[in-house]
């Protein structure tokens, strides 16, 4: 659902009692159109999320960790230089528009107090942030518009006075259904301008709209219109509603724009290994007749005395066959007797010796499908660039990408951290997330009486359950196996199979891809991958 102007103006009711009259302490932008501003408030620090993604662009308060690049953007740099230390006045929304402007009190360069202003524009594909001086002037934004006289795109260029969007008065189709299912009939804009003046006075109830247990959308106030087929959810809050409602899109949605040239790669590499192992299968089934080859060498040599030099066959009697009947062998005019007779038995173990290199080289090749598999599964599993880094190194080491220059003093190594959660019994749980995290788990930090988690004969994380020795209770082994099977292939299916068993048990062979083990030793559990539990058990 997109952020309308009513929900908007709820969110700013909640804002303004945490925000307004604060200073801003920290300005980070986690990504392209989004801004967190730390504020310390009336009431404590907070942080704001300020997001002009066209996607779902929107303004509230969040408790969530986002990853920041090693080197913030300029923009970035532009609003900690002219806002960091800044007061905040207020915030100015025109009635039923979704432009919000935080009105702020900052200081310039020679210690005079200014005024200055952040536009957040929430307005779909057109959405973008804007840094205004007092006068109204632009002094950048995320996302420069050069404007378009026929389409009467407005200008959003540095130095230029800022033009508010024209005026586009629409009620939400989800509020307008809604005011006539509670029996609403009288003019649509007068009932929308009493709910303008309720949201802006009283606080809203945030609420979220649930079909099969999985969100679909959300308001400021109950939605009645679809009856007991829709769950409503209500929260304490704005902010936690719209942090559960985006995180998983949005975490999502960071891994594929990061990752599309990673995913690429990683899908170019697999089809080339896919396609050289079809071809590998054939040429091994080519050689299941290498027998025939055999004995037609036999009978040559067995009749070299009926051969003439220069045929193109010759007819002998198969001694090979139960009855004995004649079979017709080709042959090579240019070669003698004795020569047709050895090519045949140089073509045979031709053959021969080819099943042997062919085997292996399929056995390998099937390795090498399974480790990209593996890594597939690993970039969807990524939560940030650091994550994406890890497995980009991972793959330039394995030799699938090619080492990026870099300059004399090298990279610094990126070393990512696992998943934590904690079972209800109170034992800690890891999940790696990528296959250097899966060996650095399982075979450098994990002791050997701790327990190893894998869904059976599937791609997925490698999960240990810490024990400290002890034996494990089984609402602790049912819930490591669940993050198991929520945290690999299976996570979409039914009930899926997990092994487990103490850590001592798991080897890495020699020379193996990264990621791949052996086991022995081991139970096996059914379970239903579950990403609430997966939620409710996570640290933050």
């Amino acid at each position: 659902m997109a952020l309308d102007a009513l929900c908007l103006s709820a969110i700013l009711t909640e804002l303004r009692t945490a925000i307004e009259g604060g200073r801003i302490d920290k300005i980070h932008q986690p990504g392209p159109q989004d801004l967190i501003l730390a504020v310390r408030g009336p009431a404590g620090n907070v942080k704001v999320l300020l997001s002009a993604n066209p996607s779902h662009p929107r303004l509230h308060l969040t408790t969530l960790e986002r990853e920041n690049p090693d080197k913030p953007p300029m923009f970035c740099m532009l609003l900690r230089k002219h806002l960091t230390g800044a007061r905040i006045l207020g915030m100015e929304q025109p009635y039923m528009e979704r432009t919000v402007t935080l009105r702020l009190e900052a200081l310039d360069e020679l210690g005079d107090r200014v005024e200055r202003s952040l536009v957040l524009e929430a307005m779909g594909r057109h959405a973008n942030l804007l840094l205004l001086d007092g006068e109204g002037r632009i002094i950048d934004c995320a996302r420069r518009v050069e404007g378009d006289i026929t389409t009467g795109a407005r200008q959003l260029l540095p130095g230029l006075f800022y033009q508010s969007p024209q005026p586009r008065f629409g009620v939400p189709p989800l509020i307008e259904r809604e005011l006539r299912f509670r029996g609403e009939n009288g003019p649509l804009e007068e009932s929308v301008a009493r709910v303008w003046e309720t949201v802006k006075a009283y606080p809203s109830t945030p609420v979220m709209l649930l079909r099969e247990g999985k969100p679909v959308d959300f308001s400021f106030l109950p939605i009645l219109q679809y009856g007991p087929d829709t769950e409503l959810r209500e929260y304490p809050s704005f902010g936690q509603l719209l942090d559960e409602f985006y995180e998983t899109r949005e975490r999502q949605e960071r891994a594929r724009q990061r990752g599309e040239d990673l995913l690429r790669s990683v899908r170019s590499a697999r089809e080339r290994v896919a396609r050289k192992l079809g071809n590998q299968r054939l040429e091994l089934e080519k050689t299941r007749d290498r027998e025939q080859l055999r004995r037609m060498g036999d009978l040559l040599t067995s009749n070299l005395h009926r051969m003439e030099k220069g045929a193109c066959s010759v007819r002998v009697q198969n001694y090979y066959a139960p009855q004995g009947e004649e079979v017709e062998i080709s042959l090579d005019p240019l070669l003698t007797p004795q020569q047709n007779a050895a090519k045949y038995y140089k073509e045979y173990n031709k053959a021969k010796n080819a099943e042997g290199a062919l085997t292996d080289q399929i056995e390998k090749g099937e390795r090498d499908l399974a480790y990209l598999d593996s890594v597939l599964e690993s970039v969807i599993l990524a939560e940030g660039e650091r994550d994406l880094q890890e497995i980009r190194q991972e793959l330039e080491e394995t030799g699938y990408l090619r080492r990026r220059k870099t300059d004399k003093k090298g990279v610094r190594r990126v070393s990512g951290k696992p998943m934590e959660f904690r079972t209800d019994s109170g034992l800690r749980i890891s999940v790696g997330k990528n296959n250097t995290q899966n060996d650095q788990l399982t075979t450098k930090r994990a002791g050997k009486w701790d327990w190893w988690f894998h869904t059976q004969k599937i791609h997925g994380s490698h999960v240990i359950l810490w024990t400290d020795g002890a034996e494990p209770d089984q609402v602790s082994i049912a819930q490591a196996a669940a993050l198991a099977a929520w945290f690999s292939q299976g996570r979409d299916a039914g009930k899926v199979p997990v092994d487990y068993t103490p850590v001592k048990y798991v080897k890495k062979p020699a020379g193996a891809r990264p990621g791949m083990v052996i086991y022995t030793t081991y139970q096996t559990i059914m379970v239903q991958p579950d990403r609430e539990l997966a939620k409710r058990l996570r640290i933050k």
